[in-house]
């Protein structure tokens, strides 16, 4: 046993002709780093600005604090609770709202119960006979068994905002008694603040970062280095539209300032750390007799000749792999950070200054990891001599839950019919599930079959299915550049049997979050576009629970024909067409 594990070298001749073959005989005066001091100035977030950025933008945009909202919820939040007593969303939130209020009530010490004096002001009112053909049989069936039975809270919200719980309280027709008006207008403002954190919302068009026109949300942030002028970083996320706010999300816009000097976000950081070696999956054990993971052999992955990369990783692993070192910078959740110096003390005592990726009086850096690209116009060459030296660490979410999808929209290209076509498949009801578009659809019809003998029938147009709103081409002028025209995708009409023009009207949010939809015609191209809707919820650094419904764009499902024909000569048999 003691011959096995001393691990004798029979041959230590041969062992250190190869070593000086390899060149390991030359050696370098280089000691294990045991201390590191970082200097930096880093600054938090202070302007935001939901929405697209034109160029040479210079605007005094909102205050932003990324410690009290992540940055993904207020982007992507969109309108969820009804907006009026006569708007049915959410039907299902009224009605729990309302029943909630009353719990709240009862657990205060009150000479007597308002529950039915407050059913009676504020109740749920029956479907009007504008809204009965709306809904689906479920929110029908909702309604019936749920009307006049608990408060709506589509009433008490607005009745109870301001001051209007003070009001409330002195309703004659509430009866409530002087001495538990305290405890009922306590109640109300309680609960309205309960029921105003509930979802995150755009509070007005401001806020509201989606552009239809794209399908895509967008954002900018920005930051102060410093109170010296044109130190300003504005940060610009122009195509956000998978779920995922990052920090490749971003790029510097050189072009936007949002007005963040004087907000004096930023501070000068100092850490001295012991720098720690770099692990790895896969990389050499560092002990003799340690034995290794075999699910990651770096020596046993094939490679050939031409296969660089795969070399080039063994030959990192293998012979550099310990050569790396971290050394930690605790920085804040929501900042752009800039290095200034970093000293490292080896082992030797020697101390060595390393100057940051970036500085003047170094060489240009071909490519770095963690640095923000410069936004440029489109059609224009990237910029030759950009170099940003500023880390991002933004306030994006971790861990998110997503709801079942509430609304589904595809958008295809019809060549047959030479037409673009947004299908809403699905869609929210007031209790808040999701139903097929179809069901409220008007099938397509066809024409008749001649009978026996009849002469052969003309047919100007077949139709479509309701939930298949066209997108027809149109041609505008920019007014910024009077010679220039861009082609957009507007909604139109169905040309009917009959010779008239039907407008399918869309019915979900995707296609009605804006007045008049100009889609740029390249949003559609011929892979067609995925949108859909869904809640989503997570914890921030802080323990709050935040819960918004946001959007999603994905590749659709290629090109597709809705069946729109024209000129249609049929004879009696209904099988030739022209």
């Amino acid at each position: 046993m003691g011959k096995s594990v001393s691990a004798r070298l029979f041959d230590p001749l041969w062992m250190m002709a190869r070593q000086w073959q390899m060149g390991e005989f030359q050696g370098e005066d280089a000691g294990t780093p045991v201390q590191a001091r970082v200097r930096a100035t880093s600054a938090l977030l202070s302007r935001c600005h939901l929405g697209a950025l034109p160029p040479n933008t210079n605007t005094q945009a909102a205050r932003y604090d990324p410690l009290q909202m992540p940055l993904e919820v207020m982007v992507e939040r969109r309108p969820m609770r009804a907006s009026s007593a006569t708007d049915v969303r959410m039907l299902t939130l009224a009605v729990e709202a309302g029943l909630h209020f009353l719990h709240m009530l009862e657990l205060q010490p009150l000479s007597k119960s308002y529950r039915a004096a407050f059913i009676a002001k504020f109740g749920l009112q029956p479907l009007s006979a504008a809204q009965s053909d709306a809904p689906d049989d479920a929110t029908r069936r909702f309604m019936q068994s749920m009307s006049g039975r608990a408060p709506d809270a589509r009433l008490l919200a607005p009745a109870f905002r301001g001051n209007g719980a003070a009001q409330v309280v002195l309703d004659t027709t509430l009866a409530i008694a002087a001495g538990d008006r305290l405890e009922v207008q306590q109640t109300a403002v309680a609960w309205l603040a309960w029921y105003d954190s509930m979802f995150a919302e755009p509070a007005a068009a401001p806020d509201d970062a989606w552009d239809p026109s794209r399908m895509e949300y967008a954002v900018s942030v920005a930051a102060s280095m410093s109170d010296q002028p044109g130190t300003e970083v504005t940060l610009t996320a122009s195509e956000f539209d998978d779920g995922r706010l990052d920090w490749s999300s971003f790029d510097v816009n050189l072009e936007a300032a949002l007005g963040s000097k004087g907000d004096r976000t930023f501070t000068t950081k100092t850490e001295t750390t012991i720098p720690a070696p770099v692990t790895f999956r896969g990389a050499p054990a560092p002990r003799f007799w340690e034995i290794e993971d075999s699910r990651l052999a770096y020596g046993l992955v094939p490679v050939g000749p031409t296969d660089l990369g795969q070399l080039m990783m063994i030959e990192y692993v293998s012979s550099y792999g310990n050569d790396w070192f971290i050394v930690p910078l605790t920085l804040p959740v929501g900042s752009l950070t800039t290095v200034n110096s970093l000293v490292v003390t080896d082992s030797f005592g020697v101390r060595s200054l390393l100057r940051p990726i970036g500085d003047p009086g170094l060489p240009a850096a071909n490519w770095s990891m963690w640095r923000s690209s410069a936004m440029v116009p489109a059609g224009s060459p990237p910029l030759a001599h950009f170099s940003s030296d500023k880390f991002f660490l933004p306030p994006a979410l971790g861990r998110v839950t997503e709801g079942s999808t509430l609304e589904d929209v595809l958008f295809m290209r019809d060549e047959m019919a030479n037409v673009a076509w947004a299908i809403e498949r699905t869609l929210e009801n007031a209790l808040e599930q999701a139903f097929p578009a179809l069901a409220n659809s008007t099938a397509p019809t066809t024409a008749d079959a001649p009978a026996a003998g009849a002469a052969a029938r003309y047919l100007l147009a077949s139709t479509v299915p309701e939930n298949w709103i066209p997108l027809l081409p149109v041609q505008l002028q920019l007014p910024s550049d009077a010679g220039k025209i861009i082609s957009r995708l507007k909604r139109g009409a169905v040309l009917q049997p009959d010779g008239s023009q039907k407008v399918h009207h869309a019915q979900g949010q995707a296609l009605n979050s804006s007045g008049a939809l100009l889609l740029y015609d390249e949003e559609v191209p011929r892979e067609g576009v995925h949108v859909t809707r869904s809640r989503r919820m997570a914890r921030w650094i802080d323990g709050s629970t935040w819960v918004w419904t946001a959007f999603r764009k994905q590749v659709g499902r290629g090109e597709g024909s809705s069946g729109l024909r024209f000129d249609q000569l049929l004879d009696r048999a209904n099988e030739q067409s022209q």
